[in-house]
């Protein structure tokens, strides 16, 4: 067992934010990370020890900013999850200019515009994907961009290419990826019901793996469904290792937040077991916080651990991993220098980017405080 330092918590539901209260009993008082077994026992570790430095703010005065995709040619997507727009941000000046605004968009509590993704074809295609709250449901649609258009104008009209996830007011999951595979997965939150994770017909509670016309993708654990991992209470993040093996972040409810190893077809036990229990049938994450430290949203890979940012815990987390294990304790950094943090995102080798999230109705900024920041890290 890892001794990472996780504080003795009190009843509270680590929802997106990490701020809404729910009944439960206290949090045991164990400071251990889970670990799960693994076979590739022949990889390579990295340092025990981290770092990580602030190389610059890459730009500034956001509002509410969700999903972020940097661009083949440059640049990088910003989503706004209230305002409902996606803004180009050049990452060398910090200069911003608004692509458009995503029509449909229904901003409520954890809801509204939230994960982008930028298709693999994009050098042909030009075509940008989006996840969304609207007025009845969490969809998914794509978008071509037109940089030749004006300012304001160079978002086409959305094709819907999922409809029918469950949305309410917290809980709507909403992160958005490509894989190694060039299929496109997205996380969904069981909307405080926690049935849905486990039943296999809904969408709600679930990682979807699908085509980029939103099909169920070839492969799938589950005849004709996108549903690809289920279980799940609301996960915030998904990022793929050097083998390609799909992780993702999830906030428990009163006692542990996780990081898991995704398998195809895996059940990871919520409502029924929550954080590290050993009970047959369910996968146990591989590492775990108590909520005040994590209420995990984003992760990226980068030097061979995890980078996972957190909303209530204000901190960025660095799991070292060697396979499918934590290798070393994991390390908090940044902590309480930047507020809440969102998104974190690979920019290549040893840099990262990551959005602060402190606009997002449960931080202290004024609208418009927000920005990304360019880290180094190992």
């Amino acid at each position: 067992m890892l001794a990472a330092a996780v504080l003795l918590v009190t009843a509270g539901c680590s929802s997106d934010d990490g701020e809404d209260q729910a009944g439960g009993t206290p949090a045991p008082s164990s400071t251990s990370p889970g670990t799960s077994p693994s076979k590739e026992t022949a990889e390579d570790a990295p340092p025990a020890k981290g770092s990580v430095k602030v190389v610059r703010t890459v730009a500034e005065g956001l509002n509410s900013p969700w999903g972020l995709a940097p661009l083949p040619e440059g640049g990088l997507l910003v989503s706004s999850r209230d305002e409902g727009t996606i803004t180009l941000v050049d990452e060398k000046t910090g200069r911003k200019k608004q692509l458009g605004e995503v029509p449909g968009v229904s901003p409520a509590g954890e809801g509204g515009l939230l994960g982008i993704a930028i298709s693999p074809d994009y050098a042909s295609d030009h075509m940008i994907y989006a996840y969304f709250t609207s007025e009845s449901d969490n969809r998914i649609v794509r978008m071509l961009y037109d940089p030749k258009k004006p300012s304001g104008e160079q978002l086409g009209a959305p094709d819907t290419i999922l409809r029918g996830i469950p949305k309410g007011t917290n809980h709507n999951g909403g992160r958005l990826a490509f894989g190694p595979d060039k299929m496109l997965y997205a996380t969904t939150g069981e909307r405080y019901e926690g049935p849905l994770a486990q039943d296999k017909e809904s969408l709600g509670g679930k990682i979807l793996r699908m085509t980029p016309d939103g099909e169920p993708a070839p492969g799938n654990p589950f005849d004709d469904s996108p549903v690809y991992s289920y279980g799940h209470r609301n996960v915030q993040g998904v990022a793929w290792d050097a083998k390609q093996r799909l992780w993702a972040s999830e906030f428990g409810q009163n006692t542990w937040d996780e990081l898991n190893q995704i398998k195809p077809g895996g059940n990871y036990g919520w409502p029924d077991v929550e954080g590290k229990e050993g009970e047959s049938g369910f996968i146990d994450p591989v590492a775990q916080w108590g909520v005040e430290e994590a209420s995990p949203s984003g992760i990226a890979i980068a030097e061979g651990s995890v980078w996972m940012a957190g909303l209530r815990g204000k901190r960025l987390w660095r799991i070292p991993l060697k396979g499918t294990e934590v290798s070393a304790d994991p390390q908090a950094f940044l902590t309480d220098e930047y507020g809440r943090l969102r998104t974190v995102v690979s920019a290549g080798g040893n840099k990262l980017w990551l959005t602060t999230s402190e606009t997002d109705g449960r931080g202290t900024a004024e609208s418009g405080d927000d920005k990304i920041l360019e880290l180094e890290v190992k």
